[in-house]
């Protein structure tokens, strides 16, 4: 499995994606809101929680999976285009009208 790590960490949109793999199936299993989280002990529990739960454990892993798999690749690999990134790629904009 090769994978771009060295252009995905510099990827904001990356964090962002593995941030909520971790966090969405916490806040879903223990149906969790914003306001159930004002306290540092409250976070704490949930993290101590979330860890003692294997269940848990696979859905973060399960969503961690689906943020790193890149979908317009055939296997779980990025392709060689992106494997030869220095930096995460941005498409320049290209009028297809004229």
């Amino acid at each position: 499995m090769k994978i771009n790590w060295k252009v995905r960490i510099r990827n904001p949109q990356f964090w962002v994606t593995f941030g909520l793999s971790i966090i969405t199936p916490l806040f879903a299993y223990y149906g969790i809101t914003g306001a159930d989280l004002t306290t540092w002990e409250s976070v704490w529990a949930l993290i101590v929680n979330a860890l003692a739960n294997p269940y848990i454990l696979a859905l973060m892993a399960v969503s961690t999976y689906n943020a790193i798999l890149d979908p317009t690749t055939a296997n779980v690999s990025d392709s060689k285009r992106a494997l030869a990134y220095v930096k995460p790629k941005r498409d320049d904009f290209i009028d297809y009208k004229h």
